[in-house]
């Protein structure tokens, strides 16, 4: 028998309920604090010049991103990266609440497309950094997935 099985189902998805909201919280700061990259190029680029300065690479997908194959390849890269620079990784779903966190929803308003959320990073500017609960929440989650041998943790986004 395992935990999940005495313990019951609620309890798991309630933790994966309160560590969602902690990062929609977490996003909602850093975006504030100017401490977001979006966008699967521009991540890349960053973690190139300054990985030390990415606290969480957030992976995004949804149902008709499975069968990308230049995603999954540009994913299984980013979590190669992030694994050797110890750098909290997560796959989320619900691409569609992500942008309305980011109030992204629309394009530009130019009749361009909206930004490429597939891959966002959380930064951690070394003037000021980034104190919130919500991401010791979420770092402490991916912490303790890791600790069950699942390297990259997987949580859905629910529209709201």
């Amino acid at each position: 028998m395992t935990l999940e099985e005495l313990v019951g189902p609620s309890s798991t998805d309630k933790k994966m309920e309160t560590v969602a909201q902690a990062l929609e919280e977490l996003l909602v700061a850093a975006q504030l604090q100017d401490g977001l990259t979006v966008g699967v190029y521009e991540s890349a680029k960053l973690m190139n010049v300054d990985p030390d300065s990415v606290v969480l690479c957030l992976l995004a997908t949804d149902e008709e991103d499975e069968d990308d194959i230049a995603l999954q390849i540009h994913f299984t890269l980013l979590q190669a990266f992030c694994g050797d620079n110890d750098i909290n990784i997560l796959r989320v779903s619900g691409t569609r609440r992500l942008a309305q966190l980011l109030g992204d929803d629309t394009g530009d308003g130019n009749g361009n497309e909206p930004r490429d959320l597939h891959c966002i990073l959380v930064t951690n500017p070394p003037v000021q950094p980034l104190q919130c609960q919500a991401l010791q929440d979420v770092s402490r989650f991916c912490e303790e997935i890791r600790c069950k041998n699942q390297w990259v943790p997987c949580l859905d986004l629910q529209d709201r």
